[in-house]
């Protein structure tokens, strides 16, 4: 948070003037800034783009009054780069720049899947003294944190917070620098979901990155409930994308049907999962839509355009109204939709229930 020196300079000179106009400009600003925000939170990943700029002029004016002369400068890590992390990178920054107008500045980065990378990034945030930090995705989370203890860190596309920062006795709280959004849909439903649309089947492979510890965290919950549904489940975890193919294969051979929870790793290669599983016969139930619409055949879905979007409010309640982080709670999607994949359904000749929504695939 800066402050610009002329600016302070000028209202010592003219304190009654410029506490005058402060005074008759501030309401309607905030109000404005409010307002548009909240319209903004009920649009589409894709009408929200173009809200963004009808929602320009009164964004920036909300900026102007609600943060005075101060501007920010936001870091973003993003874990590497697919629909689902770009829609929540995209909602942040609309939110923000919505609130803020040209009085924020976003750093973006990408780390190519790349955890090292996401420290490195991390190091150069700290050090450019940036105010505050967005990771998008785990591996940038578990990053910022290392890096700092100072700077508000915001994470998005988290499954659980408390397995990313090793947090024992959850409270929903972090009690650290770092508050955010989860990307969680309800674990337990999305058993529910593979029980609904295949009761027969025997053996559920559960596929995933050994290398994210929220995957692990996912399959772990849903292996329980589909245990006490009567399933074997079969654990096939690789360690990066260079074992996908071949771990795929390994669970096509053993398995009826395959589980994938929110993966980033696996949402980056869907493509090679789909052209090992189709032919196959083998479908898959996704953690979330980018994976089902690469390879899947349905899945419980949320919105991260929307939860990018809530972040972005939580950082301009830190950076205007010196929100204390580390008391925020951990806030989720507040809408799941059952999603199919038309067309893998009808290669596999799998009819899904009435209430499930297709996917939109280009």
């Amino acid at each position: 948070m800066k402050k610009k020196l002329a600016a302070i300079v000028l209202s010592s000179i003219m304190a009654v003037s410029v506490l005058a106009g402060c005074g008759a400009d501030g309401g309607a600003g905030s109000s404005a800034a409010g307002s548009g925000g909240s319209a903004a939170a009920g649009d589409s990943a894709g009408s929200s783009a173009a809200g963004s700029d009808s929602a320009g002029t009164a964004g920036s004016s909300a900026a102007g009054d609600s943060a005075g002369g101060d501007t920010y400068t936001v870091g973003i890590c993003q874990l590497v780069q697919h629909d689902a992390l770009d829609a929540a990178t995209q909602g942040f920054q609309d939110a923000l720049t919505e609130k803020l107008g040209d009085k924020v500045t976003f750093d973006l980065q990408n780390a190519s899947g790349d955890s090292p990378t996401c420290a490195t990034i991390a190091n150069q945030f700290v050090s450019n003294g940036v105010d505050l930090i967005l990771a998008n995705a785990t591996a940038p989370l578990q990053a910022a944190a290392a890096a700092t203890t100072e700077i508000p860190i915001l994470g998005t596309s988290i499954t659980d917070y408390a397995t990313a920062l090793q947090i024992d006795n959850w409270t929903g709280v972090t009690g650290m620098n770092i508050s955010g959004t989860s990307d969680c849909a309800p674990l337990t439903e999305q058993a529910e979901m593979l029980h609904e649309l295949f009761p027969d089947a025997k053996t559920v492979g559960m596929l995933y990155c050994s290398a994210e510890p929220n995957s692990a965290y996912q399959v772990e919950v849903v292996k329980g409930a589909l245990e006490g549904m009567g399933y074997t489940c079969k654990e096939f975890s690789f360690a990066d994308s260079n074992d996908i193919a071949s771990v795929t294969t390994s669970a096509t051979a053993e398995c009826d049907v395959i589980y994938i929870p929110t993966d980033n790793t696996a949402a980056s290669a869907t493509e090679v999962i789909n052209n090992v599983c189709l032919p196959a016969g083998i479908p898959i139930i996704a953690g979330e839509e980018g994976i089902c619409k690469g390879c899947g055949v349905a899945t419980l879905s949320i919105s991260y355009y929307d939860i990018g979007y809530q972040s972005g409010l939580m950082a301009y309640d830190i950076l205007v109204n010196g929100a204390d982080v580390s008391a925020m709670e951990i806030q989720f999607a507040p809408n799941v939709t059952k999603k199919y994949n038309a067309e893998i359904c009808s290669q596999l000749n799998i009819t899904v229930p009435d209430d499930y929504e297709a996917v939109e695939t280009e």
